[in-house]
């Protein structure tokens, strides 16, 4: 099994399971379909090489020798992994896996499963991974024009947001309708829209 190499930003199946024919199985099924993929024989080598940057998805054995798979899905939470999980489970780990869901495990496949139907899911949680990272990135650039507001910029802005006229927020800040006016415009130019309706949904990115 490969347990190191550079990783790439494109998406890539984590396969962690100490079994090796079930590694073996998977890997040959997703790489018949396209899917890059990597097997990782323990937990504890996953976590080690795990970066944030990477995309994709796990696919997480409950019941493994050393860290089980419940363990490495609370420290990937732990460290804010934002790749989707799904759960090989056997028959007495169901309830194991329905709780790793209520904590936002992607989902779970019970052995013995279907190969194909298991890709599916692979598939479904590479478009959640790529939905996450244009929300991430999304957001990133809001935080950077946010940034860029000086702080009376932000006083104007947060009583625009609240639905005030330009009358109000001069009286509320002791400042020139002008000035309002001015601030207002800076504002729409830095965040880079046009209404006020517009500001309050950018702005929603940052809060998701």
């Amino acid at each position: 099994m490969t347990t190191t190499t550079e990783m790439t930003p494109a998406n890539l199946a984590h396969i962690v399971d100490d079994d090796e024919a079930i590694c073996d199985a998977l890997t040959w099924q997703l790489r018949t379909r396209g899917i890059e993929c990597m097997a990782w024989s323990s937990a504890e080598d996953f976590l080690a090489a795990w970066k944030p940057e990477w995309s994709g998805c796990i696919v997480l054995d409950i019941r493994l020798n050393g860290m089980s798979g419940i363990a490495c899905f609370d420290a990937l939470i732990v460290h804010h992994c934002q790749l989707p999980v799904i759960f090989i489970t056997g028959q007495g780990d169901i309830q194991m896996a329905v709780d790793a869901l209520k904590k936002g495990a992607f989902d779970f496949v019970e052995k013995p499963f279907n190969h194909n139907d298991l890709v599916e899911r692979v598939l479904a949680a590479f478009k959640l991974s790529d939905e996450r990272r244009r929300i991430e990135a999304s957001r990133e650039v809001v935080e950077e024009r946010f940034t860029s507001l000086t702080p009376r910029e932000r006083e104007v802005m947060n009583l625009i947001l609240e639905g005030h006229y330009n009358k109000v927020i001069a009286n509320q800040l002791v400042i020139s309708m002008r000035t309002v006016e001015a601030h207002r415009s800076h504002i729409f130019n830095k965040m880079k829209v046009r209404s006020a309706v517009e500001l309050a949904q950018l702005l929603s990115v940052m809060k998701d």
